[in-house]
């Protein structure tokens, strides 16, 4: 479906065509204050990217600025191969989204909201209902379509708001914490939607600080702190760090264990959760004979060692960490 003016400008073709956003040395600044910071980015069409920071870190300034509300300080960035300040008409046709407090009118029922705002996009009345209806449909909603958001659950309220952002048809999503404040449940309902719209084949701009919700939904990853720290897909983002994780499960209580394994000059660091001790060294090759023999020396029953992978949230808390609070 067409939306909009027609006197947007071609999609820029030099643009390259694998790419769904792009970045280069975009940066917004208030007054003293630096938002964003030269971010480069290249996101490719069909990925979800999750865009993860700390409140504050600028995402939400991000998400504007590549959505055409706000202009750049300085950089340049395209969006479905539109150009951001030249093409924010077309820009606008391409994306749909989630802020982190979607407006609703409560005195409307859901499909009135839906009707009300698929006309603001210059649907027809016929297709207009006819997107409502799909996507209330979809989002299992259509045997409460008569009923005013006001009475909606949480979850509900934002399932109808991801469905406001999908009326058009675009391409690209940015859903901004679209999982804050909800129950378990709901944040459950929420993701399974997301992961619909991934088999769709769009593009989500996923920010979140959330970083379980990261691991589940996203394939590509970039930690943010006014810059860019490191964008990566999931499994490199894990496997990047020199030192590498051993897990050891034992026959009974680890905690006993651990200042005998702490005390080894291969091991950086050890925590134990339960009958587990979970140990990190520079080199598992090294390190595996001599864990091993200590603890059996010791005592300790051993049931099998597994290497580990290092998690999203240790990599995030690594490099947040070296930014400092």
């Amino acid at each position: 479906m067409q939306v909009g003016s027609d006197t947007s400008r071609a999609r820029d073709t030099s643009v390259n065509g694998d790419w769904a956003i792009e970045a280069h040395g975009l940066t917004r600044v208030f007054g003293k204050n630096t938002a964003v910071e030269q971010l480069d980015l290249a996101i490719p069409y069909g990925t979800v990217f999750g865009f993860l920071g700390p409140n504050g870190a600028g995402k939400t300034t991000t998400v504007r600025m590549l959505t055409a509300l706000i202009a750049p300080t300085r950089g340049t960035a395209h969006v479905a191969g539109y150009e951001i300040g030249a093409d924010n008409q077309a820009i606008r046709q391409q994306v749909g989204m989630l802020t982190e407090s979607p407006g609703l009118y409560d005195h409307l029922s859901a499909l009135e909201n839906l009707v009300f705002f698929a006309r603001l996009y210059n649907l027809s009345a016929d297709e207009a209902n006819h997107a409502a209806e799909s996507y209330l449909r979809s989002f299992d909603l259509w045997e409460r379509r008569k009923e005013t958001v006001g009475g909606f659950s949480k979850g509900m309220r934002q399932k109808l708001a991801i469905a406001r952002a999908l009326l058009h048809n675009p391409p690209i999503i940015f859903l901004d914490e679209p999982t804050s404040g909800l129950d378990p449940a709901a944040a459950r309902m929420v993701r399974e939607e997301v992961k619909k719209l991934r088999a769709e084949g769009r593009t989500i701009f996923l920010t979140t600080h959330n970083l379980t919700e990261a691991e589940e939904l996203c394939d590509l990853v970039g930690i943010f702190r006014t810059r860019l720290l490191r964008l990566d897909t999931l499994e490199r983002m894990r496997q990047g760090h020199q030192a590498q994780r051993i897990r050891i499960v034992l026959g009974g209580a680890a905690a006993p264990w651990l200042p005998t394994v702490q005390a080894l000059h291969l091991v950086e660091q050890a925590v134990a959760e339960e009958r587990c001790l979970m140990v990190t060294v520079a080199s598992v090759q090294q390190a595996n004979p001599l864990l091993i023999r200590t603890l059996v020396e010791a005592g300790a029953e051993i049931q099998y060692v597994e290497p580990m992978d290092e998690s999203l949230e240790h990599a995030y808390l690594r490099l947040i960490g070296t930014e400092g609070e």
